[in-house]
């Protein structure tokens, strides 16, 4: 394999990006690009320096001193770990909220390109190979049918103590593809130089062994 190894990971909700995405950086011993964390990690520091949404000069101010980055399994931000204290509702829903403004969605693409510019990474999202990460060695776009997808996320639910209507969950999950093949900005689709991996009757071990060999 190349020195360095970009590892894009795109697809639909559900179908496992981040389980396949985090256990190929721990087998090839390579980082996994949380995006999902790097949306916590600038609504961790806009609570704390007290930054709201409508200060919109503010915030370009900070973020233009920000630096976000991971280094064996550790999210860093500013070259501080900030692992466990990005995992409260207040958190969570200061990334929901900011993840709509542009400033924001530009700042965090731009580092994460850097990051891929840098060093070998796995990443997995919407738009990693299609706008991310274009010239990644290694593109993959994971996906697996609605109803399976359904499935594990309705297993999911189940197992946190949230259960919820697999006819629901479905429903929601079927939506969510919509908008997000349909957004104006970046949709969700495959990437023309990359490989789609059906994961509908696979297991992750499976997913992994196949991607691996791939890969080889």
């Amino acid at each position: 394999m190349m020195d360095k190894r970009r590892i894009a990971i795109d697809g639909p909700s559900g179908a496992g990006k981040s389980t396949i995405a985090k256990g190929l950086a721990a087998a090839l011993k390579i980082d996994y690009i949380d995006t999902g964390a790097m949306y916590r990690a600038v609504g961790y520091k806009m609570i704390r320096e007290k930054i709201g949404l409508e200060d919109r000069e503010a915030l370009k101010a900070m973020l233009a001193d920000t630096k976000i980055d991971f280094s064996a399994g550790n999210i860093l931000l500013d070259g501080e770990v900030i692992n466990d204290r990005i995992r409260t509702p207040e958190i969570s829903k200061m990334a929901s909220d900011c993840s709509a403004l542009p400033e924001v969605r530009e700042k965090l693409v731009l580092l994460q390109r850097e990051m891929g510019q840098a060093k070998s990474v796995v990443m997995d999202g919407r738009d990693i190979g299609t706008n991310v990460l274009t010239d990644a060695e290694y593109k993959f776009f994971l996906t697996a049918s609605l109803e399976e997808r359904a499935r594990r996320r309705w297993l999911e639910l189940q197992e946190k103590g949230t259960p919820q209507a697999l006819a629901d969950v479905e429903a929601d999950m079927a939506a969510r593809d919509y908008n997000d093949s349909h957004r104006p900005l970046n949709p969700l689709r495959k990437a023309e130089d990359a490989i789609e991996v059906d994961s509908t009757d696979m297991n992750a071990e499976e997913v992994m062994a196949y991607i691996m060999n791939l890969m080889k």
